[in-house]
């Protein structure tokens, strides 16, 4: 797959994401004072200058599936101004002997001719950026990605713009071209304090009193990001959807049927929600039911040294319209 390289552009090896449409990630603390750091010195290069350095343009994200990779990428470019190439490794790669290397050209070609800076974000990075081979095995396949790899390398070291690539497998990176990034940050899962956060952000509308949210991001521990929202989406449809479709609308049967079409990665381990299920989980028990969109609707927590009454039957959720 060779590209006309006068007439390409950008989307021919990716989507253009815009500044606009950007989101603002939910960062643990260390990750947030990274970014503020890169920012603080891109900001300042004038005063960097006068000592001799240049603020670093290139960054490995690295952590699990859903950690907010491309997200974080997306929002730094939004806070420099800039439109981000979102590159598809399925542009560049090519079963040609030369085309990746080729490919590789291309895309840096593309990017140094445009009126416009983009900020380059490689995805998947390690099917780009791969260790070289020299096992002997497949001589052909082995030279054309060490080919493609060195001319990655010198055209990273020439590439004067930003270039955020992202991998879930950092060991799998070329030794030399690990070097190439001046910043390796870290994605880690969110902590408790970063999933409260995100389930209050995409529970909206809805809101829950706090001792709710916090039992509830306690379900969730070590679930990613992407999983969090997932969560919340399919819970917001099941409100809207489930009357509507005659569904069973008691709170355990709604979260059932979230805990059995949602499910966490593989390699990311089960959150209690899913290792208890519904019915069991304490952080599910929790939630008042139905859901409000304001604090002010729901009845006063209980006080805590009050002597308990009866439990209150299950109640139907009422048809949102």
């Amino acid at each position: 797959m060779l590209f006309d390289r006068p007439a390409a552009n950008p989307e021919a090896f990716g989507h253009l994401l815009r500044p606009a449409d950007a989101i603002e990630p939910i960062l643990a603390r260390p990750v947030r004072d990274a970014l503020t750091e890169w920012l603080t010195e891109i900001w300042s290069a004038e005063e960097l200058a006068e000592v001799g350095l240049k603020p670093r343009q290139k960054a490995l994200f690295h952590g699990g599936n859903g950690t907010g990779k491309t997200t974080l990428a997306h929002h730094l470019a939004a806070r420099l101004g800039l439109t981000m190439l979102d590159c598809r490794s399925d542009r560049i790669i090519d079963k040609w002997v030369g085309s990746s290397a080729q490919n590789v050209g291309g895309l840096f070609d593309v990017l140094e001719g445009q009126e416009t800076p983009l900020l380059l974000f490689l995805d998947e990075f390690d099917s780009l950026g791969e260790k070289r081979m020299s096992s002997g095995l497949n001589p052909g396949a082995e030279a054309h990605h060490n080919q493609m790899v060195n001319t990655l390398l010198a055209r990273m070291e020439a590439y004067s713009g930003f270039i955020i690539a992202a991998t879930n497998h950092p060991d799998k990176i070329d030794p030399a071209i690990w070097r190439r990034f001046d910043i390796h940050i870290h994605l880690a899962l969110p902590g408790p304090h970063e999933v409260r956060r995100i389930l209050k952000r995409y529970f909206a509308p809805f809101v829950l009193p706090d001792a709710a949210l916090t039992a509830f991001a306690e379900s969730l521990e070590t679930a990613t990001p992407a999983l969090i929202r997932q969560v919340c989406e399919s819970l917001k449809r099941q409100i809207v959807l489930g009357p509507k479709a005659g569904w069973a609308m008691e709170r355990e049967a709604v979260f059932a049927r979230i805990v059995a079409a949602v499910q966490p990665h593989a390699d990311a381990g089960k959150p209690r929600l899913w290792s208890l299920g519904a019915a069991a989980d304490k952080g599910v028990a929790a939630l008042p039911w139905p859901f409000e969109r304001d604090l002010a609707a729901y009845p006063p927590e209980p006080d805590p040294g009050a002597p308990s009454g009866k439990p209150d039957k299950p109640s139907q959720l009422r048809v949102v319209k």
